[in-house]
């Protein structure tokens, strides 16, 4: 069964016992960004329809700011774009983004992923949630860790919403960041990498 196939957070949650709640986990506030980085955004958001389609979004949005925080802690951190992943035969199926542990063997080896990031497709975060819930519990077991937290981001590079996985219990933070405050985004995703560095 792929993670696409989970059509809600609910569904996970039933197939592997996992209680939710709501609640601030992350201390959201905004990390300024270089201004290069600004400065290329607002190019190709005034002259490019950037959110007219989910490769668009993903292109122009959401992996030039997940690359842009990578630059951190590259050397503690690989980001993987679209890599496979398999737990076992229910969790099979390719994220659109993972910010993994570094690998010892090279930058071709996938690490211990930290963060598993989901694009909302036709801005369905309910769908969103299913999937990378899904990706969450993989990640838990690929880690052989459950007291880990894995993290999860789901946005459609406009709303950004952020939850936890740790043990049996998924934690989805109450409040959310939009890309209307570059540094925001910035700074949320900062802090979950900050928190998955620190577990």
């Amino acid at each position: 069964m792929a993670f696409t196939d989970f059509k809600s957070a609910d569904e996970v949650q039933k197939e592997y016992q996992i209680k939710m709640q709501e609640k601030d986990f992350l201390r959201l506030s905004p990390i300024e960004l270089p201004k290069h980085f600004i400065s290329e955004y607002e190019f190709v958001n005034e002259h490019f329809d950037i959110f007219t389609s989910e490769a668009s979004r993903c292109e122009n949005v959401i992996y030039p700011i997940l690359r842009e925080v990578c630059k951190k802690s590259v050397k503690q951190h690989a980001l993987w774009s679209h890599k496979s992943i398999s737990a076992s035969e229910m969790l099979v199926g390719t994220p659109d983004y993972m910010i993994a542990k570094r690998s010892e063997l090279g930058k071709n080896v996938l690490g211990n992923p930290l963060i598993l990031i989901v694009e909302a497709k036709q801005n369905d975060f309910k769908k969103g949630w299913g999937q990378c819930l899904a990706e969450l519990v993989a990640a838990q077991q690929l880690n052989e860790n459950s007291e880990q937290s894995i993290y999860g981001i789901v946005t459609d590079a406009e709303v950004w919403q952020f939850g936890k996985l740790k043990g049996h219990l998924f934690t989805k933070n109450a409040s959310r960041v939009t890309i209307d405050n570059l540094n925001d985004v910035f700074g949320a995703i900062c802090a979950i990498v900050d928190l998955a560095s620190n577990e």
